[in-house]
């Protein structure tokens, strides 16, 4: 069976072959990056697991993806790098398999490769008509929540962001297009190559202040727990400089930088 298979660093927009295919993705396995593999046509996904972190928020995707008909499983945090679907599909391995995966011979244990392979077999269609889950923005103490750096808009320049992505490399390129004050991401767990936090120095070349809070601490994809729950795991040389420093809290740290005076404003 010609089955394609889809080696893609970010999910949210994939190409029409993904439809009947199987998506290996960078993004995390969140319920959100999820439901861009599953409306998509996907026949499996595998995403990274970005450390599983709290309340196993790096892996809600997959009992999701059950519920709508698409075999889905995660790959380990420390395997290889988040953001980098190649990556996952030379050393990857797999640490969770939702029950459509298992049932097509995925374990955790298996490498990316042996997994892509087994899934190829998944069943297939699956209805497509579903609604998202939800993404918010909102504002808590003057910083702006989203469940995903790609909802930044221009609009949000200037603003304090606590983000829901990760901290990998893609983040920095959507972040750099409208220009926050200051943004957290999760660290993803870090992970291989520290590729959880590679934004902050790319982001640091452009004069963006960066920082990211540990998986741990905060739910991923899920800007607000970000900000309210998180503490800061990384920050780069820009955030260090308005004093954002490792292990405060992301919520105190966002509220001093947010109520302080632009010296520039718009």
């Amino acid at each position: 069976m010609n089955v394609p298979v889809i080696v893609i660093d970010g999910v949210t927009k994939l190409p029409p072959e993904a439809n009947g295919g199987v998506v290996l993705g960078g993004s995390n396995a969140t319920a959100y990056a999820a439901y861009f593999s599953a409306k998509a046509g996907a026949r499996a996904a595998i995403h990274h697991d970005c450390g599983i972190g709290r309340d196993e928020a790096g892996v809600r995707g997959l009992p999701w993806a059950d519920q709508h008909g698409m075999a889905m499983a995660a790959v380990a945090a420390a395997s290889a790098r988040v953001g980098d679907a190649a990556d996952m599909l030379k050393r990857g391995i797999i640490s969770r398999a939702n029950k459509l995966a298992a049932a097509s011979g995925v374990e955790n244990g298996q490498t990316v490769a042996q997994a892509v392979e087994r899934l190829k077999s998944a069943p297939w269609p699956h209805d497509t008509n579903m609604e998202a889950p939800i993404e918010r923005r909102t504002f808590i103490h003057g910083v702006l929540c989203i469940g995903s750096i790609s909802l930044g808009t221009p609009e949000d320049a200037g603003l304090v962001v606590a983000s829901g992505s990760h901290g990998g490399a893609t983040a920095a390129p959507m972040t750099s297009a409208f220009r926050p004050r200051l943004v957290f991401f999760s660290d993803a767990g870090f992970g291989a190559d520290r590729a959880g936090v590679a934004s902050l120095p790319i982001l640091d070349s452009d004069g963006i202040a960066a920082a990211t809070v540990s998986a741990e601490s905060a739910c991923i994809g899920d800007g607000e727990s970000t900000l309210t729950q998180g503490v800061i795991s990384a920050v780069n040389e820009t955030a260090h400089r308005l004093g954002i420093r490792v292990g405060e809290k992301a919520l105190s740290a966002a509220r001093t930088v947010a109520e302080r005076p632009t010296l520039h404003p718009k």
